[in-house]
Order: C-alpha cells, then sequence, then structure tokens
C-alpha cells in the first residue's frame, strides 16, 4: 500500500513539474538588481537596452553594472530551453553557453562564468535536483540546484538557477555562488517593468530604475514612409528593429534589420518589378505597422 501510495505521489509531482511550460529568461525589457554588502550595502542595475544582430541570431544587448561596454549579448533559443552569452572582441565574437533548462536531474554540464569574479571555466556540475518554488507572483517555476561533481577541482560551492530568471548571482555566473558579503547577490529583477523575483534580506524594496536610464520606447505609430523613385525611406525609425518587404500575394521578399537603431532606414526595391508591396515595420517590442506602396 505504501509504495503505491508513494509512486501515485512521484507521478503526480512529475506530472506536474515536467507539464508545466517553459519560461523564456529574457523578455522586451529586463532588469537585474544586485545588491553586494561589504561595510553597508550596495546595489547595483544592469538591464537589456536594444537588439542587435550577431552571425545572423538575434541578441539583447547588457548595458549598466560592468556592461556599460555593450559588448556583452544575450540569446535564447526557447525552443532548446537554453541561453547563451556572446561576447564581442576585436578580433572576433566569443559565445558561450550559459544556462541549459533542458536537463534532467543527474545531468552533468561544464559551466563557464565568462568575464566574472568567479572561475571562467568553472568545471562540471551535476544538476542535484529540480524543484518547483514559488515566487512573487504566487505561480511556481522551476528551480535548479547544481553542485561541483566529486573530481571537480576548480569549484567548491553549489549553484542556483531559477527557470525565467538565471543565476542568484549575476548573469554570466551561471556557476557563481550568491553570496551577499562576497561577490553579491540578486535582488530584483524585472521584465517589462513587472517584478519576477524578490530577495528582500539586504534591501527594503523592490522598484524598477532603468526607465530612468534608457530612452523610452517610441510609439509605432509615429513611423513614416515615403518613397522616391524606387527607394522607400522609413522615419522616425530609432526603436523599429526589423522590416519585412511582402508582394502583393504576401510572399516574404527581404527582410532589413535596423542594427544600429537609426532613424531613417533605406529600402530598396529597385530588383522588383512595377508594382503594389506591402512593408511591415516591427518595433523592438513587437508591435506593427503595415505600409502599402507603390514601386514606381
Amino acid at each position: 500500500m505504501f509504495q503505491k501510495v508513494f509512486f501515485l505521489f512521484v507521478f503526480i509531482f512529475s506530472t506536474q513539474l515536467w507539464g508545466q511550460a517553459y519560461q523564456p529568461l529574457l523578455d522586451d525589457i529586463n532588469e537585474w538588481q544586485f545588491t553586494t554588502c561589504y561595510f553597508g550595502c550596495l546595489t547595483d542595475v544592469y538591464y537589456t537596452d536594444g537588439d542587435t544582430i550577431v552571425n545572423g541570431n538575434p541578441h539583447k544587448i547588457l548595458d549598466g553594472y560592468h556592461y556599460v561596454s555593450r559588448t556583452f549579448l544575450l540569446r535564447e533559443e526557447v525552443e532548446n530551453k537554453k541561453v547563451f552569452m556572446t561576447i564581442v572582441n576585436d578580433d572576433g565574437n566569443d559565445e558561450y553557453l550559459l544556462y541549459d533548462f533542458s536537463l534532467d536531474e543527474g545531468d552533468e554540464i561544464n559551466l563557464y562564468n565568462p568575464i566574472s569574479p568567479f572561475p571562467e571555466d568553472a568545471g562540471v556540475f551535476v544538476l542535484d535536483s529540480i524543484r518547483l518554488r514559488e515566487l512573487v507572483d504566487s505561480n511556481e517555476y522551476r528551480h535548479y540546484y547544481l553542485s561541483p561533481i566529486p573530481s571537480n577541482t576548480i569549484s567548491t560551492d553549489p549553484a542556483t538557477w531559477i527557470e525565467g530568471l538565471g543565476s542568484l548571482s549575476i548573469i554570466n555566473a551561471p556557476g557563481g555562488f550568491p553570496d551577499i558579503n562576497a561577490v553579491g547577490n540578486l535582488s530584483c529583477y524585472f521584465k517589462n517593468e513587472e517584478l519576477f523575483y524578490s530577495n528582500l534580506d539586504s534591501i527594503d524594496v523592490c522598484k524598477p530604475i532603468h526607465l530612468g536610464l534608457i530612452k523610452p520606447i517610441q510609439d509605432i505609430n509615429e513611423v513614416e514612409i515615403y518613397t522616391s523613385e524606387a527607394i522607400s525611406y522609413l522615419n522616425n525609425s530609432d526603436n523599429v528593429k526589423r522590416i519585412d518587404v511582402y508582394n502583393i500575394s504576401g510572399k516574404l521578399l527581404k527582410s532589413v534589420n535596423n542594427i544600429d537603431n537609426k532613424s531613417l532606414i533605406s529600402i530598396d526595391l529597385s530588383m522588383y518589378e512595377r508594382n503594389i508591396y506591402i512593408i511591415v515595420a516591427m518595433s523592438v517590442v513587437n508591435e506593427k505597422r503595415t505600409f502599402k506602396i507603390v514601386n514606381k
């Protein structure tokens, strides 16, 4: 009887744990607040500010804290439940796998903490357990508890990840131990100004502050278009991240990425025949505006 009840409990728990949809780490706008206490506590902030394309993949640009060089880029493969960091260098780009939320209990992974206070190659960790824990929105999210394997002579401390958030240390330290009196730990995490995680052990309240640090999102309705011969121009396009061009039948002909956040983008249609074309501008918060033009 006991065995039947035990296996029923395991089945129900496993169904709840693995049946829950994956919670992506990155949203349109993200803000982390990170607290360190020595002779008093100091909270720093870092955040995503803009999008870019590297090696054909979309990335979000980190800014603030020690990421002010804007050479730290994050990308997420939602379908694979993986999060990567690309660091831009003069002699090329380095990409690291930070998080793999597809891991099962007992799986091993070599963790990297690129350009952080922790060892860059942190060695091999094992995923000891995955548990559902409630966060500030009263919903439960998977918490991943990892520890160095016995043969790992580099790292000695465990690490904790939260699906939808990342490490409880800084974002580029998946193998970092969150210690308020050493490197520090995560206090607050916001997605699109909504609080996702809070730890009020050393601070009084979580408030988003990055709105005063980055320019406000421009209304997609402010984007204008005008055409001169076979070239169309989108004006007020600072916060347009991509433009798609379709023919009248709905076939996608070309896409233009606004990597440098230009306020004026030109679209050359001279290679296409005279006809009506549809131009769709997508903002950094995924709002769309559609224009119909005549290619003369």
